[in-house]
């Protein structure tokens, strides 16, 4: 395991390559560097685990230098593979190795090709660091990292405003949160002298009891990071405006790198949020309340794409409920199974934009399963899974779980499980809407570009993925569950329950179950009905979130830039430029290309300098004899 320093470098590696070089080699070459990176860390990621999983080590540290060095205070460039990590790991660097594969067939036109991969590979690395760091101020470089590579990916196509405008909101939106995660970042070392993780963790537990404020503060300004990371309530925002970027960029964003490194922060920091209840009460709070609004949201769209964003926003909420009542496992079980299923719902969407000459428009669709058997069958896979298909589907297996343990566990109640049941029903209702408008019905639009063989071999791969994974975590017994849950048991701390019975655990996946399959009756017999016109905008338009933030914040800001226009700060940086301008035309007319006055320069600056050597001879001359008199 020395040599997990290379799960982050190749793909930093391969955008530094593809940077230098992307003028001088063919797309070919900038296809093998971009994905050959990003295999390969693949590779060593699945060679570390099978290294890790042999020795039953519950973690290995790898220091590269030292980064930071202020007397007692250390920061090192420090890596750590557990079993939290590694799971994450696998997830970005194989997932988005097949996107990236994908990417080659879905971007061959684009002028921008190398441009594309650049950052891609960046993206994947800034995450890689991110969770592979082993302390915070290295965890928050990967952090600020993927935020940066969103804005430079959302707005890949810039020469359209829209898409711009929506890379800013991505950029400005996060930064609400990344802020807030800075002040814990203060406030931790402050109190406990260190950003280590394992050092924080531990002192923790002896410098705070349960509940205190100082600890529940930090907890919540770190949940602030979270939540603007990953698109919760009431940060979410800037989620569906991110769909402007090129379809694998959503794909990555969704399934494996950005809106899960706030899932991947409050699991690696459980211990702060297990002693500030009311923080981890907040966590299940806003994913439950997340889940129901977005759902809602997701029924009433129009654009494909934009259903799947609303869809990662629902499904991200059911990871924070599951980490709000200690189903920590729970919720990095259904991290897992959601990025195969909602990368082949992405990647699908794609190939079907793409076959319709990128027409995006659900209701311009219809009967694709004739002209796009393939695909119809990959999408059909991921809505299953997206659906929670018993039996059959990973999605049921991670699902089912948080399902249960929203009302099972220790940090249960009915609220939540009520508000997962409903969620769960939803998703059922919305993503059925989806697969009869796009696949079933009279054929709208002609198929102009079926995808090839290099976009289709990453979606069979990942819908058998999208189907075996929930068999990584199977219950045992009721309380107990067995491979995933045993392997984060180092880490992660085991779910507690306080209630319930196996009989009371079979009725709710029945319940579920049969929820699921009427919400697929529902869409199907309401697909044509009319929605009342008031209602269908409000969630269209995600609740009116967006409206309200223009007339508290951003109308009111943009009114007081105008009026502060020509503050004491811009004078300052404007007669900085005056006064180079003015500079620069002054020497600028001493290049006058006329050869006498170049002469005439060197006479008169010859001229000046013996003068000046003399004078320093005589002077220096004078004293001496001032001196001896």
């Amino acid at each position: 395991m020395q040599w997990i320093y290379l799960i982050p470098a190749l793909p930093f590696l391969g955008a530094l390559l593809l940077v230098l070089t992307s003028r001088r080699i063919s797309k070919r070459g900038v296809a093998l560097i971009g994905c050959g990176s990003v295999g390969l860390a693949a590779l060593v990621t699945i060679i570390a685990g099978l290294q890790f999983m042999q020795e039953g080590s519950t973690g290995y540290t790898q220091h590269l230098w030292d980064w930071v060095s202020i007397g007692t205070f250390r920061i090192g460039m420090d890596l750590r593979l557990d079993a939290l990590s590694l799971a994450f790991t696998f997830v970005i660097t194989f997932v988005g190795f097949l996107i990236h594969v994908y990417s080659t067939g879905y971007m061959t036109d684009d002028p921008d090709f190398a441009r594309f991969f650049a950052c891609m590979n960046l993206f994947v690395g800034a995450m890689l660091l991110l969770v592979l760091g082993d302390n915070l101020l290295l965890l928050y470089f990967g952090w600020e990292g993927v935020g940066l590579c969103s804005y430079l990916l959302i707005g890949f196509w810039y020469k359209d405003p829209a898409n711009g405008a929506a890379a800013r909101k991505a950029f400005i939106v996060t930064r609400v949160g990344d802020t807030a995660m800075a002040i814990a970042l203060f406030l931790l070392v402050q109190h406990t002298g260190s950003l280590q993780l394992s050092t924080i963790l531990a002192r923790a537990q002896e410098l705070w009891s349960v509940g205190d404020p100082t600890v529940v503060l930090i907890a919540f300004l770190l949940l602030g990071g979270a939540v603007g990371k990953s698109a919760q309530l009431p940060l979410q925002t800037w989620l569906p405006d991110a769909m402007a970027g090129p379809t694998p960029v959503s794909a990555l964003i969704h399934a494996a790198t950005m809106v899960t490194a706030g899932v991947y922060l409050i699991a690696r920091t459980n211990v702060l949020f297990i002693i500030s209840p009311s923080a981890q009460a907040a966590v299940a709070i806003i994913g439950a309340i997340t889940l129901l609004l977005a759902g809602c949201s997701a029924f009433v769209q129009t654009d494909i794409k934009r259903v799947l964003a609303y869809s990662t926003i629902s499904q991200i909420g059911y990871m924070f409920l599951a980490l709000g009542v200690g189903a920590w496992s729970a919720a990095i079980f259904h991290f897992i199974t959601h990025a195969f299923f909602k990368a082949l719902l992405f990647l699908g969407a794609g190939a079907v934009i793409v076959a319709l000459h990128h027409e995006q428009d659900m209701f311009k669709m219809g009967g694709l399963r004739k002209s796009l058997p393939g695909v119809f069958i990959i999408f059909l896979v991921g809505s299953a899974s997206l659906a929670a298909l018993p039996f059959v589907t990973s999605g049921f297996y991670s699902k089912d779980q948080i399902v249960w343990l929203a009302g099972a566990a220790v940090g249960g109640s009915a609220f939540y499980s009520l508000a997962a049941i409903l969620g769960a029903f939803i998703t059922a209702a919305y993503t059925a809407r989806m697969v009869f408008l796009v696949f079933f019905g009279h054929e709208k639009t002609y198929v102009h570009h079926p995808p090839g063989p290099v976009m289709m071999v990453p979606l069979y791969i990942l819908a058998v993925l999208s189907t075996l994974a929930g068999f990584v975590e199977l219950p045992h017994t009721l309380g107990h569950l067995t491979l995933l849950s045993d392997f984060l048991s180092p880490v992660l701390p085991a779910v507690v329950t306080d209630h319930g019975s196996v009989a009371l655990e079979w009725g709710m996946q029945g319940l579920t179950v049969a929820l699921c399959a009427f919400a697929i009756w529902l869409a199907w017999r309401l697909l044509a009905a009319p929605f009342p016109a008031g209602l269908k905008e409000v969630l269209k338009n995600g609740w009116g979130f967006d409206d309200a933030y223009n007339v508290l914040f951003v109308r009111p800001f943009v009114q007081l830039a105008k009026i502060n226009r020509k503050d004491i700060v811009d004078k300052l940086y404007t007669g900085l430029a005056m006064i180079t301008q003015r500079f620069h035309r002054m020497m600028s007319a001493t290049q006058s290309g006329i050869l006498r006055w170049y002469v005439m320069g060197i006479v008169m600056g010859a001229v000046i300098i013996l003068s000046v050597i003399i004078w320093r001879q005589y002077a220096g001359h004078v004293d001496i004899k001032m001196i001896q008199r």
